[in-house]
């Protein structure tokens, strides 16, 4: 049982509690027929929860501190990792990991977004907030993969870049306008995977690809919920309101082509089985990745950049 537990997920994890207690107590008295009843009416209750999550709640199960971050999914789906450090001008920042790795037989350069899991952890890491040295790690490995031609993978799963003064003096808007015009052009497939959270510049400084995959449970916009809320309504009270408006689910987005295919997760979110999430996520990198591969380079940076040239609704 995950050690957090969301407030809407409290009746399943009550009825599974006495499942387990059911069991132990059938071991000297036969409880065979109840069980099966209790199961049933839990798969029917996680099938009826999970399926009809409001946004709010979608963003709550994003932030989940059980769900699989960038390194998780980076040692259950590759191997011969090789992380690489530095953006060769300023330091290595730690909220931005990358390398080299094998994806099955697929030799690719990933890059993502890292949290941590405890209050260490999370300094160590920024709360997952990059810096401007950090994108411009990202950048430097984006190339380097070009070089070698090696396609990209990333893995998004930020509250933002850091608003940090010090950020600011260094060139942090710089540096993520520079990402996304080297991005839009890069010699070599991009997929950008959403893995958790993907909030404002902090993320579309890693978020220009050829393909934009989205897991079922993550959110993407350009702010967060409560941020949204504190500047229209002067609070954070209107949270869910601000979620219900910003449509920044991944159905959502699907509708409005900003990503281009939603990645399923097992029943529960990623943090209830991060193995079976992981071997999704896998299979569906690992076929796009071939179908991109087919496509010749010229013809990719020119599809990449019609892609984003014809988002969006407008009239003259």
């Amino acid at each position: 049982m995950p050690k957090v537990i969301l407030d809407f997920e409290k009746p399943i994890y009550e009825i599974e509690q006495k499942v387990e207690e059911m069991k132990k107590l059938g071991q000297s008295i036969d409880l065979t027929d109840e069980i099966k009843t209790l199961e049933s009416k839990l798969d029917l209750m996680k099938k009826d929860i999970y399926k009809n999550l409001s946004r709010w709640q979608r963003v709550q199960m994003a932030r989940h501190p059980e769900r699989p971050y960038t390194l998780d999914y980076i040692q259950m789906i590759t191997r011969d990792f090789i992380e690489l450090h530095g953006d060769r001008n300023f330091r290595d920042d730690k909220a931005i990991v990358g390398g080299f790795a094998m994806l099955d037989d697929e030799p690719v350069m990933i890059i993502g977004t890292q949290k941590g899991r405890d209050t260490k952890q999370n300094l160590y890491r920024n709360f997952g907030m990059p810096n401007p040295e950090g994108y411009r790690k990202a950048l430097r490995l984006m190339k380097l993969a070009a070089k070698f031609k090696r396609p990209v993978i990333t893995m998004l799963d930020t509250p933002g870049a850091y608003p940090g003064l010090e950020a600011e003096e260094r060139g942090q808007a710089e540096a993520i306008s520079r990402n996304i015009f080297e991005m839009s052009h890069l010699p070599t497939p991009i997929l950008v995977s959403i893995i958790g959270e993907g909030a404002s510049g902090g993320a579309l400084g890693i978020g220009v690809g050829d393909r934009v995959l989205m897991m079922e449970n993550c959110w993407f916009t350009v702010i967060a919920p409560e941020s949204c809320s504190s500047i229209l309504w002067r609070s954070w009270e209107h949270k869910e309101k601000a979620a219900e408006a910003l449509k920044l689910t991944a159905p959502d987005l699907l509708q409005q082509g900003i990503i281009d295919r939603i990645i399923p997760e097992p029943l529960g979110g990623a943090h209830r089985n991060p193995e079976e999430a992981a071997t999704i996520l896998k299979a569906v990198l690992l076929e796009e990745i071939k179908k991109l591969k087919k496509i010749p380079t010229d013809k990719l940076i020119e599809k990449r950049i019609e892609k984003y040239a014809n988002m969006g609704d407008w009239e003259e």
